[in-house]
């Protein structure tokens, strides 16, 4: 499972990439997301795509919650399940932007970043909900929030040598974007990149 990526593109860039796109993400700050905290998106909005802030980690399935607390789910596999199927249509759809992603090395040996090999754009084929109220933190008590997370799936060769069971669903073409954003089903692009197309880095990209 992906659970810390980097992010270090320029909201500029971003809006030199994804074309007629409305920024309403207010400042960006580059650097690396961690579960539950906000992370850029570029959704479906009322005038066309849009680039906004969300947190990371949409709502758990009930069954999964020992408590109140929910502190959501950061990557989205199973497809067939129900409580995922009702969020897989365009309208939840979001790219989530991105310049390297971890995996663990295992214990006490730190984290494996992987990055593009040919410095392409990258995205998160991700999903995303609205104004979704839960408990994330006790301390906060209810919460109202934009949500989001990634579909994963099995793993490329670089990723397999670092974590053999799934790799986050990477779109690295504007076709790719543009049909995921479209509404293509979620299944037919739920598949690793190519292998080749991700180095190895020691540090966030």
């Amino acid at each position: 499972m992906c659970n810390l990526y980097s992010n270090t593109t320029t909201q500029e860039a971003m809006r030199q990439v994804v074309k007629g796109m409305t920024d309403h993400a207010g400042n960006l700050a580059p650097g690396q997301v961690y579960p539950d905290q906000l992370g850029a998106i570029i959704r479906h909005g009322d005038d066309g795509l849009e680039l906004v802030k969300a947190r990371w980690g949409m709502p758990s399935p009930k069954f999964a919650l020992k408590t109140e607390r929910d502190p959501g789910v950061t990557n989205v596999r199973n497809l067939g399940s129900a409580h995922w199927r009702r969020w897989l249509g365009k309208d939840h759809r979001c790219l989530v932007p991105l310049t390297s992603f971890a995996e663990p090395k295992g214990k006490g040996k730190g984290n494996q970043w992987f990055a593009s090999a040919d410095d392409k754009p990258m995205f998160f084929a991700g999903i995303e909900l609205r104004d979704w109220t839960s408990v994330r933190k006790v301390k906060d008590g209810e919460t109202t929030d934009d949500l989001y997370a990634f579909l994963t799936c099995d793993p490329n060769a670089e990723v397999k040598a670092v974590h053999p069971k799934a790799m986050p669903v990477i779109l690295t073409e504007p076709d790719e974007w543009e049909a995921w954003m479209g509404g293509i089903p979620a299944a037919e692009l739920q598949q690793p990149l190519q292998n080749g197309m991700l180095r190895l880095s020691d540090e966030p990209v």
